[in-house]
């Protein structure tokens, strides 16, 4: 294939997929689909680590999936797009099909 059909698009396609690979990352997407969150609120709600959400926070930051705004003393993540929570969700889904 060459670029000049579409390639870069598959591309991008496989850069948000392999930012998607952790479970974990899932998981924060997930809970992003219902609304912005800080670290802390996706710390207790998943029960993971501070360090964790944290570094996989900054992965999905660096694929463009998320966005932070301040909000006082505290950063606020948001999905930077609702299709990739369809993404997600469509996943999560099929994958409890085949189980």
């Amino acid at each position: 294939m060459t670029a000049g059909n579409g390639y870069e698009s598959y591309e991008r396609a496989g850069e948000l997929l392999r930012a998607l690979a952790a479970p974990i990352r899932v998981a924060i997407v997930t809970e992003l689909g219902t609304g912005e969150r800080c670290v802390h609120e996706l710390v207790e709600s998943l029960g993971a680590a501070q360090p964790l959400v944290s570094q996989h926070l900054r992965v999905l930051r660096g694929a463009g999936v998320v966005r932070g705004s301040r909000r006082g003393r505290e950063i606020a993540y948001s999905l930077v797009d609702e299709h990739i929570a369809h993404i997600v969700a469509d996943a999560v889904s099929h994958a409890r099909e085949a189980s």
